[in-house]
């Protein structure tokens, strides 16, 4: 997963102004220097392949604002267009600008929280919560939770995103960790873009699975004609790596393990669809199934049958590894007892 698993959503605020009148040497959060291999790339989505915990752009008004840096000198005006292309040796760098949560409304909705200390809180988010605001999910987001109930969250993720390493759809369920610090988000962060981060889901697929266990590893990227969807038939894009283990057949679809070794938007999603096996309740990326029953379970359940059942990760101050279990949910037990029922008959 990139630092965080971004909704292809709405846009992020501008996010305030760059640090002026100190030694930039010191303000630059991130500095990278730029292979051989990635010569030529543009400046702005250099930085977004970096999987940094900002959107595209974001990134692109950071550049604007003067926030970034090639070889030391600031890039900005018309002249430095973030479409800058880049050499081989160049040094980036990166100073995100202090970001505020004045517009946001704490709101005291009760979180199931699973641990929680001065370096970072992990929760097990119920389905239908929006992780942070977006165009037409002002409230209710995890994000305003977030806010009334722990007063420290960090705020490199974003003017909207105080906090939030990755993310989770709407419709999914699970383990979620955010941060407290600065410094913990970019541990944190970084070990998403190192893939040391376990992150274990269990799905209901429709029809039957062939094998026992795979991998399904591809290139993802934005749907050609649909905006809103992803797709794993492309020979462009950012690659996608998902491994599999079958734990039961069941009538007309399987109850799945999925472990994530890279975090792409709708990953498990896109997979098993591309895959024609989409997730059992999942409207955007699976057809009516053709079996009634799993038809009429995918209804009563409402949403795609997908839970983030564990995320283990190193804390970020004391190295100690951290394991976090959720339960299936009351929906999807009940899901995967029908599907049992009609297995018997």
């Amino acid at each position: 997963m990139n630092a965080r698993e971004d909704p292809g959503g709405g846009e992020q605020p501008d996010g305030g102004e760059c640090p002026r009148g100190a030694d930039q040497n010191e303000l630059y959060a991130y500095q990278f220097v730029v292979a051989d291999e990635e010569a030529g790339q543009r400046l702005d989505r250099y930085l977004v392949a970096r999987q940094l915990p900002f959107s595209r752009s974001l990134i692109r008004k950071h550049i604007d604002a003067g926030c970034v840096s090639v070889n030391g000198q600031t890039v900005n005006g018309q002249r430095e267009r973030p479409a800058r292309r880049l050499k081989h040796g160049d040094v980036v760098a990166y100073a995100p600008p202090a970001v505020t949560v004045a517009d946001l409304v704490p709101e005291a909705i009760a979180l199931s929280v699973l641990y929680e200390d001065s370096h970072l809180i992990v929760v097990d988010k119920p389905a239908g919560m929006v992780v942070h605001p977006a165009p037409g999910h002002a409230r209710g987001t995890l994000v305003a939770a977030l806010l009334a109930h722990c007063d420290d969250l960090s705020g490199v993720g974003g003017e909207l995103r105080p906090g939030i390493v990755h993310r989770l759809d709407k419709l999914t369920s699970g383990v979620m960790v955010a941060a407290k610090s600065d410094a913990a988000h970019r541990h944190l962060a970084l070990q998403f873009k190192e893939h040391s981060i376990e992150r274990r889901y269990l799905a209901l697929v429709g029809n039957q699975l062939q094998t026992e266990k795979g991998t399904y590893r591809t290139r993802h990227s934005r749907h050609p004609t649909d905006r809103k969807r992803f797709t794993s038939r492309t020979g462009r894009g950012r690659v996608a790596v998902t491994h599999y283990r079958l734990i039961e057949r069941l009538s007309g679809a399987c109850l799945v393990e999925a472990v994530l070794e890279t975090g792409r938007t709708h990953q498990v999603r896109v997979h098993f669809a591309d895959h024609r096996h989409p997730l059992v309740g999942d409207t955007v990326y699976g057809r009516a199934p053709a079996d009634l029953r799993v038809r009429r379970v995918g209804k009563q359940l409402g949403r795609q049958a997908l839970h983030a059942a564990v995320l283990a990760f190193d804390h970020p101050a004391s190295g100690q590894r951290l394991r976090f279990v959720s339960p299936l949910p009351a929906d999807m037990r009940r899901a995967l007892a029908e599907l049992r029922s009609d297995s018997d008959d």
